[in-house]
């Protein structure tokens, strides 16, 4: 019986590896930036400390933070705000930071009248306005946001670029278009897309589809590349819920505020 020879790897163009180095670059970018972003909880001492030292850019009130802002990409935590200013207050810093503080956990606040503290959730709330009218501070209030423009616009290209290669794109062997479009748009923080670029064609050099008992390719078929995005995006919440209880907010911020 004559054994063909296996068929040798599809070496990527030059192209596809500039292609590649682009994407990767862009991801590494958008995944720092949006990590030194992230609003890290501070301590209502520190909200006052940074308003007494003229630290704050701009701040905003709120009263939560929206849990429901996750994005397959790079998502940012919005504050969610109602007429009562308060209890939440979040401030950017000079260096691009966004903190955020409980105005109901403080420790003794006294109130001169400067401000009506019947528009504010509590005595904490209208002790940290007193301060920004005293500092002068008033007028910067504006929405903090936790995303940069750029990033936002470095997550649509490379959706709109993966998107790209796997429908025009040569097509892949170890699993199908739809098994790395799933996988690629539902795991959170772009880990799909890093995924994908080192381990299918066109990006690797030797990625190869196993054999079925008839001789055609096996390849992971789109099902298959939902399911694992789902696994995979509730795994990478625990894995940094946990971190984030080890190391705290500095160097793990939550997955959501």
């Amino acid at each position: 019986m004559t054994v063909d020879p296996p068929e040798p790897p599809e070496r990527p163009g030059r192209w596809w590896n500039v292609l590649r180095a682009a994407l990767l670059a862009a991801w590494l970018a958008a995944a720092a930036s949006t990590w030194w972003s992230a609003p890290r909880q501070a301590t209502y001492d520190d909200a006052r400390a940074a308003i007494a030292e003229k630290r704050l850019t701009v701040y905003q009130w709120g009263d939560s933070w929206d849990s429901n802002d996750a994005r397959p990409w790079f998502g940012g935590a919005t504050l969610r705000s109602t007429d009562t200013q308060g209890p939440i207050f979040a401030w950017r810093t000079s260096d691009s930071r966004v903190h955020w503080a409980d105005t109901e956990d403080f420790g003794e606040v006294t109130l001169t009248g400067a401000v009506d503290e019947k528009n504010y959730s509590g005595t904490g709330a209208a002790g940290i306005a007193q301060d920004l009218t005293a500092a002068g501070l008033q007028d910067r209030a504006a929405t903090v946001g936790t995303r940069n423009p750029w990033v936002a616009g470095a997550g649509v290209v490379a959706a709109l670029v993966t998107l790209a290669v796997l429908v025009a794109g040569p097509a892949p062997v170890l699993g199908t278009r739809w098994y790395w479009f799933w996988l690629t748009t539902t795991v959170p923080y772009g880990l799909g897309l890093v995924f994908w670029l080192f381990r299918d064609r066109p990006w690797s050099r030797t990625a190869r589809a196993a054999r079925r008992a008839d001789g055609g390719q096996r390849r992971d078929r789109g099902w298959l590349g939902l399911l694992a995005g789902i696994l995979l995006s509730l795994l990478i919440g625990v894995v940094v819920s946990v971190l984030h209880s080890l190391l705290g907010d500095q160097w793990v911020p939550p997955a959501q505020a």
